[in-house]
């Protein structure tokens, strides 16, 4: 038996492995000599691993199991209250279903770790899918940390801002959100009702006068003391409670207040806190239900295999704030209660979610072992945390809207992932291929005039983006633009490491090399598969027709004795994909080249000076209030400013009016 005592939750007490068993899991059999003697006829089980050995001394204690291929890979994570039965229940004569059948005729070891409890092993199961990814685990691909809204409450002139990463950042955090665009409405709306600041920091203390979000009433320019200190508390007050969803308190401290402004005669006021009313109401109007209950996620799951659907409708302070749908791939998924059970423990037990783990979780009915899911919850989150199965009134109208959600999502998943499938099967008829192809790598150019190369290469196969897959190539041989040289660099960079890769028996390698571009690219990467001796790899390249519209590009098939070229039809399916493959690619190089180019704009020229590091500009910048006056400021006052000698201030000035 392989022991395991390095993988243990740094939470949990410790656990050992173990070798004895007792009663458990309801797929398990119920007794050791049922399990024992079902283990005696495995016609249909072929693993080279001897289970009766390993079983025999396995412990009955709850724990963590691992089960490792021939190359030590890990296969599957599983917890149990009851090792030795749950183990035992993968080798049993019959009854298994083909997928696990296959996973086990893969096994080569297993590795077992005892907890003290299951809520232990809970936790500890978690750690390992997550370091692991197991292929036969559920594995969702969406491994972003959700995006919060931050409010800075600690600044004399507080601002709202978009967050996302830890959150060890001084201010209040309100969140999560299911998504970027849900938070940014949020702010949207924050910003026309209560027009507090949103600007960096940098930003808010360089302004002498007020800025444009000013000018169309979004913004009080507190910047440049156009409103009280009293008075924008009170409009960060506000966006506290409607961050917090007391819409209701807030609706009735706006209207005593316009009351009392129109009671004194101060009509302006009266009016702009009406609006602000308005505008509130209208916002609890666009709720499917306003104000009721608190925090809470509803999950709701659909299966059509190989296909997994999850959706999640999230609720704070008792408003609908958005919904999100997830597809994880889940191998040994039979039922939609075992997808949700997944879900549910590689989701939300991560050390980094526990702050926003909801107060509940509401999820259909039919899921078992709910306690100690519950518990381990519990425990993560430091304080109680339901999951709620039987519900009535508006909360089973929002696990209605979820499983509906999750159906239909998962309906048009299927539909544009067989489509995908057709149109693979369409381009290997129209490049004439004795195969249907597997893989595209696509690669694309983007600058302004030479700045910034990037070079982009995105990969899709069978089931669309491989997004893991993608990467980008910041090109150094090049500042002139030249998109010949560009290419060329990305494909060696590329293939000299899935080169390598192919020596170990790891790479990926395309069935088809797809390049935006004519003749004179397609040369460049010619040379590039020759150069690494790649003649397996169609290459083919995708050009604008004169017109440069959509549906009327022309293809080039690289041949042994030159190029043919291949016009589609506008509905052709094989001319969709590419355009589809060409347009990611596109995106993913324009994306990078963009942040390539304002990350080297952003860059003040003052870093470039030599001797002169973060804190001593840090201290000219603050002495004279911005980079102008820097730049006006003669040597001798210059040399005033803390850090800065006369010979660094005679190289400041030197460098600065040279350039």
């Amino acid at each position: 038996m392989s022991k395991d005592h390095s993988d243990k939750h740094p939470g949990a007490a410790p656990g050992k492995t173990g070798s004895h068993a007792e009663a458990a899991d309801p797929k398990a059999a119920t007794e050791p000599e049922e399990a024992a003697k079902a283990s005696d006829n495995e016609a249909d089980i072929e693993s080279g691993f001897d289970h009766k050995t390993f079983l025999a001394n396995l412990s009955s204690r709850p724990g963590v199991y691992q089960m490792l291929d021939g190359q030590g890979e890990v296969l599957y994570v599983g917890k149990a209250r009851n090792l030795k039965n749950r183990v035992g229940s993968y080798f049993r004569a019959s009854g298994l279903a083909s997928k696990t059948l296959a996973m086990v005729n893969k096994i080569r070891d297993i590795h077992v770790t005892v907890t003290n409890s299951e809520t232990e092993a809970l936790l500890l199961e978690q750690n390992l899918i997550k370091r692991h990814r197991p292929a036969y685990n559920i594995q969702l691909r969406d491994d972003k940390s959700y995006p919060y809204i931050l409010l800075t409450d600690g600044d004399q002139w507080p601002r709202l801002a978009f967050y996302r990463g830890n959150r060890k950042r001084k201010g209040r955090f309100f969140g999560p959100y299911p998504s970027a665009n849900a938070t940014r409405e949020t702010l949207q709306v924050l910003q026309k009702v209560f027009r507090v600041r949103q600007c960096e920091d940098s930003y808010f203390r360089n302004r002498s006068r007020p800025c444009l979000q000013y000018q169309i009433e979004r913004c009080t320019a507190p910047c440049v003391g156009l409103v009280s200190e009293q008075d924008y508390a009170r409009d960060v007050r506000y966006s506290t409670l409607f961050l917090q969803g007391k819409s209701d308190q807030l609706i009735r401290e706006l209207d005593k207040a316009m009351e009392a402004a129109s009671a004194a005669m101060e009509f302006e006021k009266a009016a702009k806190l009406r609006d602000q009313i308005i505008d509130l109401r209208r916002i609890q109007e666009q709720q499917v239900v306003a104000n009721q209950g608190s925090d809470a996620d509803i999950l709701a799951a659909d299966l059509q295999q190989p296909y997994v659907s999850v959706h999640v409708i999230y609720v704070r302070a008792g408003r609908i704030i958005g919904s999100k749908s997830f597809f994880p791939r889940f191998r040994l998924a039979e039922s939609p209660q075992e997808v949700l059970r997944a879900f549910i423990v590689q989701n939300y037990l991560a050390e980094e979610r526990a702050s926003s783990i909801p107060q509940e979780i509401i999820v259909p009915t039919g899921l078992e072992e709910l306690e100690p899911l519950q518990e381990a919850l519990t425990y993560l989150a430091g304080r109680n945390v339901r999951i709620a199965q039987r519900v009535r009134g508006h909360r089973a109208t929002w696990l209605k809207m979820a499983q509906t959600n999750a159906t239909e999502s998962l309906q048009n998943h299927v539909s544009t992932k067989q489509n995908i499938h057709k149109r693979f099967i369409e381009l290997q008829k129209v490049l004439k291929l004795d195969s249907k192809p597997n893989r595209i790598e696509c690669f694309d150019i983007s600058h302004t005039s030479g700045e910034g190369t990037v070079a982009s290469c995105v990969v899709f196969d069978e089931g669309g983006a491989v997004k893991s897959d993608y990467r980008r190539f910041n090109i150094r041989s090049t500042d002139t633009g030249d998109d010949y040289a560009a290419m060329e660099e990305a494909l060696d960079r590329r293939y000299t490491r899935l080169s390598k890769e192919s020596e170990d028996g790891k790479a990926k390698l395309p069935d088809i090399l797809l390049i935006d571009g004519g003749k004179g690219q397609l040369k460049q990467a010619r040379a590039v598969l020759e150069k690494f001796q790649l003649p397996g790899i169609e290459l083919l390249g995708i050009a604008k027709g004169i017109s440069r519209r959509a549906g009327q590009e022309t293809l080039f098939l690289a041949l042994a004795t030159g190029y043919r070229e291949i016009a589609l039809n506008q509905q052709s399916p094989a001319l969709h994909l590419l355009q589809q493959v060409r347009d990611e690619a596109h995106r993913f190089a324009i994306t990078g080249h963009r942040q390539r180019r304002s990350k080297a704009r952003k860059k003040s020229s003052l870093e470039e000076i030599p001797g002169l590091g973060p804190k001593r500009r840090r201290e000219l910048l603050r002495h004279f209030g911005g980079h102008q006056e820097v730049t006006r400021a003669s040597e001798a006052e210059l040399a005033k400013v803390t850090g800065i000698s006369k010979k660094l201030a005679e190289n400041i000035y030197a460098y600065l009016h040279s350039h």
